[in-house]
């Protein structure tokens, strides 16, 4: 991280430290777990469970985990109790602490999209790598080694075609690619707990992929975004960080600060 980012990431400090109260938004998948093609087994990194169910306990802090997966997923992954604030499938899925699960609407042609999506990646053989999930359906290219390029770029431009046809968007991730109805991404969840934070709270993103630049957009200038990676690349976020250790540092940190349980 440049001499700007840790400058970055030492005001966000300072200001933690002077308001004692924060809101903590994390994605899952390549910041608090790493990429694994065998996704039922993408478990947290060592450490991070137990830090995380600590800052869960904090009277003064608002965590909450933002993912492309199903809540149903990550509650299992994440095996913490309580149970965090977790928003799932970018935003169509919301799980509050009290067990309460939101879901959003779809319109007839974006299901009717959804579904001939699906149906095409089962006639070209691809169904065990393409996963349907409330809102949205994906195929995760790194499940298959031996997927060519030209099944993908048909797969893009088949998806593309729907896309336009069925009123949908194509976003692609780590390692595939995703359909789901306009308006869900990370940005406007971010919105959204911003908008619902009383007291002005000082915000913060952690993120690692293509999905998380819409957070990094919405949060900069009213928060902070940190990029998680072992490598530096272009990107909205304003700080970084290497996983596991210096994840694990921050999370110590924002425990120390906003008075996380044990």
């Amino acid at each position: 991280m440049g001499r700007e980012g840790r400058g970055k990431l030492q005001d966000f400090w300072t200001s933690l430290k002077k308001t004692g109260k924060g809101i903590l938004m994390m994605d899952y998948d390549g910041t608090l777990a790493p990429i694994d093609a065998h996704r039922k087994q993408a478990f947290p990194f060592p450490g991070v469970r137990e830090r995380v169910r600590k800052i869960t306990r904090s009277p003064d802090c608002r965590l909450v985990i933002v993912s492309g997966r199903w809540t149903t997923e990550l509650v299992g992954l994440l095996d913490l109790d309580p149970v965090p604030e977790i928003w799932g499938c970018h935003g169509m899925e919301r799980l509050h602490p009290d067990g309460l699960l939101e879901t959003g609407d779809l319109h007839e042609q974006e299901i009717l999209g959804l579904v001939e999506a699906d149906r095409w990646a089962i006639s070209e053989g691809l169904k065990e790598i393409s996963e349907k999930k409330p809102g949205c359906v994906a195929l995760h290219y790194e499940c298959d080694e031996t997927l060519g390029p030209e099944l993908k770029e048909r797969a893009r431009k088949t998806w593309a075609r729907i896309a336009r046809n069925r009123g949908l968007d194509v976003h692609e991730f780590h390692g595939g690619i995703e359909l789901r109805p306009p308006g869900y991404d990370k940005g406007n969840v971010v919105n959204t707990l911003l908008s619902e934070s009383e007291g002005d709270p000082v915000a913060v993103f952690l993120g690692d992929g293509l999905s998380d630049e819409d957070a990094f957009r919405a949060i900069k200038g009213r928060g902070l975004g940190i990029l998680v990676s072992q490598e530096w690349r272009p990107t909205e976020a304003q700080a970084w960080l290497k996983p596991p250790g210096q994840l694990l540092d921050f999370l110590d940190t924002w425990s120390e600060i906003c008075g996380g349980e044990n």
